[in-house]
């Protein structure tokens, strides 16, 4: 859950999120207590994403008005040719020679 998408959220979908999460946070606890949890990385996921809606929460209670902006995703780096990858490690091995030769 990217934060442009709790903050388009209203008031009362970002309390049934969050009471969502803790229901699956709980259910989520039992699992690795009896040791059936197969994704361990979903535990910190939930319990960030609470975090985030009710950052939210409080920061609309405060009164602050941020504005929300839509999740977008990240531009591709561009690819460089192979050729300059090659010069490059060409150019950085008699270099890493010459360091091992000095000790």
């Amino acid at each position: 859950m990217k934060i442009g998408d709790v903050r388009a959220m209203t008031p009362d979908e970002v309390e049934d999120k969050v009471h969502e999460l803790k229901k699956e946070q709980f259910n989520l606890r039992f699992q690795r207590a009896t040791g059936q949890l197969e994704s361990t990385s979903r535990v910190r996921a939930v319990r960030r994403d609470i975090a985030r809606l009710l950052t939210v929460a409080a920061e609309r209670r405060q009164g602050k008005t941020i504005a929300a902006k839509p999740s977008t995703p990240k531009p591709a780096k561009e690819k460089k040719p192979a050729a300059e990858k090659t010069e490059k490690k060409a150019a950085a091995k008699p270099a890493a020679k010459a360091k091992k030769k000095g000790k």
